[in-house]
């Protein structure tokens, strides 16, 4: 037989065995090969058919009847299902908080000169007061507050007979911490709901320093109703709505170019009626009408007091990167509604963080809160001894 004969022969006995044998297969298989399923948005399986080939039951959380259990039957919690282990609950992470240190380096620049060239010196002399003089000033202390801080370190380089320039920094450091101790606490009612308004000029962080109070008191376990007062500047409504629905605070707020004195008593008037723990009022920063900004802050001050509850805090909010400006607007806010504290919004990004002494210096008003980044966590209590240790640190 020629050989090209007996290659094609052999060829056909290899196909018909093929065949025979793929038959044979399926028909032991007896189903047809689906494709895989696509998973829901949800996460969950497509269909409990997907889920039944994998051996296991599916309990739809949303339909499941109270009590139900999770866990497909014949399955112990933690074990294997379908061929895949658990995975463990993912842990809380808790954000840390912000050291002033590590976010004031912009303030602190302001006095790294100035304190190389002292602690360069053998002695005390002229030259010495002159750098400390210049460099509290740059830092916006203040002409005033400055004077009244180096006189009264002096007085005390002479009575302690204090000779070092090490000694003197530590005298200064002293004299400011005391100066800019007061209470920080954010007072609460003796009764409900607690009422907090916030001032201050637009774009100066005011509905979101409103935002990351309520998350914190939310944090808390507190509940909260935020008063979107500020009826003039557009889109902050839906600003502090926003803030809202992250922390589970409720909202209440009126028309755009509506009395924002309205707002705020409907605001205390929901709180009262739920039962909430605090309202957060924000207020307008500019008006488009002819009415005096300052009048109109007076008469939410008025109509606040006139409901349930009791306003006890009135806070002003300052961008810290204005310097003396923003001692120029506690000025003028103060006068109008009482305030009883300030929250200095920015900190971290200012070269002037001497502004904190100027305004509570000058004006006897503590500075409560102080921002020190962009996140909820970021807005914390200020810390005299904290702040002033971390202006006059080198490292």
């Amino acid at each position: 037989m020629d050989s090209p004969l007996v290659i094609l022969l052999v060829i056909a006995v290899l196909v018909a065995v093929g065949v025979v044998g793929f038959v044979a297969t399926r028909s032991k298989r007896g189903e047809a090969i689906e494709p895989p399923a696509r998973p829901r948005p949800d996460g969950r399986p497509a269909s409990p058919t997907a889920s039944a080939a994998a051996g296991t039951a599916t309990i739809d959380p949303a339909t499941a009847a109270p009590g139900a259990e999770t866990v497909a039957a014949g399955e112990e919690e933690g074990s294997a299902v379908g061929g895949v282990e658990a995975a463990e609950p993912a842990e809380t992470v808790v954000p840390a908080k912000p050291s002033f240190r590590d976010r004031l380096t912009r303030a602190r620049g302001t006095f790294a000169g100035a304190l190389s060239a002292i602690r360069g010196r053998s002695a005390i002399d002229q030259d010495t007061w002159d750098d400390l003089e210049e460099a509290l000033i740059r830092a916006d202390v203040g002409v005033g507050p400055t004077t009244e801080l180096l006189d009264a370190v002096r007085a005390r380089v002479k009575a302690d007979g204090l000779t070092t320039p090490d000694d003197l920094i530590e005298a200064v450091k002293t004299e400011m911490t005391t100066r800019l101790l007061a209470p920080i606490d954010l007072r609460m009612a003796d009764e409900s709901p607690t009422i907090w308004l916030f001032v201050g000029v637009n774009g100066v962080g005011k509905t979101t320093t409103i935002g990351k109070v309520g998350r914190q008191l939310a944090d808390e376990g507190r509940s909260v109703v935020m008063a979107a007062g500020d009826t003039f500047r557009a889109a902050a409504a839906e600003q502090l709505a926003t803030w809202a629905e992250r922390c589970g605070a409720s909202l209440v707020q009126g028309a755009e170019g509506s009395d924002p004195s309205a707002v705020i008593f409907d605001g205390v008037a929901h709180a009262a009626a739920t039962r909430a723990d605090v309202v957060l009022a924000d207020t307008a920063g500019r008006l488009h009408t002819k009415t005096n900004l300052m009048e109109e802050l007076r008469k939410v001050r008025r109509v606040a007091d006139k409901g349930a509850g009791q306003v006890t805090e009135v806070l002003l909010v300052l961008d810290a990167t204005t310097g003396q400006n923003g001692l120029t607007q506690a000025r003028q806010f103060t006068e109008a509604v009482e305030l009883t504290g300030v929250v200095l919004t920015k900190l971290d990004g200012s070269a002037k963080g001497g502004i904190v002494f100027a305004i509570q210096s000058e004006l006897g008003i503590p500075v409560k809160l102080v921002g020190l980044g962009e996140q909820a966590e970021d807005l914390v209590p200020f810390d005299a001894e904290q702040f002033v240790d971390a202006l006059f640190s080198l490292d």
